[in-house]
Order: structure tokens, then sequence, then C-alpha cells
């Protein structure tokens, strides 16, 4: 049997499916400045998506499942883009620092994510057990893995291929 991590799905799917239980759980309590703030000084407004605060914290959290040690700096630069200058050439502009603390910080009042001693943030044990719990409810019955005949096994309806020695 081959174990199924957070890197074997969709990334899209995955955050849509962990901010919905994110918000159903209710731990995450939203800023005040949640419908007013935008996300970087490169963007011209506010997300639209009312949900905008949990998905960016769902997405945070699998960032972190994936690669430890990831500070504020780190997401800056991840949720950065293109900041555009009018007649002059656009450049490289950082995401807010201040949304990226405050996930940070949620994330770690429900002990999905703690500080790491050696900088930035790492998942506690008990945040890798709930993304891999929603992994296993969410694509369990849509993965299928099936022999291609060659030694090698694909994911049927998710379309990743993987080769796995057994």
């Amino acid at each position: 049997m081959v174990g199924r991590t957070v890197k074997d799905v969709s990334p899209h799917e995955f955050v849509k499916s962990y901010s919905a239980h994110l918000k159903r759980s209710g731990k995450i309590e939203l800023p005040k400045w949640v419908d007013l703030v935008k996300t970087g000084t490169f963007k011209e407004l506010a997300p639209y998506d009312p949900d905008w605060y949990f998905i960016r914290a769902a997405s945070m959290a699998r960032k972190i499942y994936l690669r430890q040690g990831i500070g504020v700096g780190g997401f800056q630069k991840i949720y950065g883009g293109r900041k555009r200058n009018g007649s002059c050439p656009p450049h490289f502009c950082k995401s807010s620092g201040a949304v990226a603390r405050h996930i940070l910080q949620q994330l770690e009042k429900v002990k999905i994510i703690e500080f790491d001693p050696k900088g930035g943030r790492r998942i506690t044990s008990s945040g890798q057990r709930d993304l891999d719990q929603i992994l296993l409810r969410k694509f369990s019955a849509t993965v299928a893995w099936m022999d291609t005949g060659t030694g090698c096994f694909r994911l049927e309806q998710l379309e990743l291929n993987a080769c796995d020695e057994f």
C-alpha cells in the first residue's frame, strides 16, 4: 500500500478543502480589518472572495508542511507579485507582512504550527495529523492506484504520475 501525502494531490483542491475545514472548525478568528485590507502594496483592491483569509491560512499551512522553517519574510516573497508603476517598468514587490504574521499567529494559537528555534515556523505533530486526515477524508474515494504495466503506478483521477518501488 502506498502512503499518500500532501505532495501527491492537487494543491488547489487540497487548499480548497482545508480552508473549508478551517472555516467550519471556527478556531481561527478573523481580524476586524479582514474586509478592508489589501494583501500587498502592489494590489489596488482588497480580495473579492469573502473567505480569502481561510484560503491564505490553508495555503500557508500547506507550505509549512512541505518546507519547514518559513517565516514572515519568506511568505512575503512567496505571495508577492508584480507592481505596476504606470509608465515606468514594473518591479517585484513583497506582499503584506501584517497579513502573513497574523495568519501565522492564528495557526500557532490552534497548534497547527509552532515556532522553530532555527528560525521560521514548523508544523506540529497534531497539525500534520490534521492535514493528513483532511487529505484522506477528501481524496481517499477519488484516488485509485493503477498499474501501468511498466512497474510504475499512476493516480487515475488526479492526473498525477508516480513511480514507486515496492
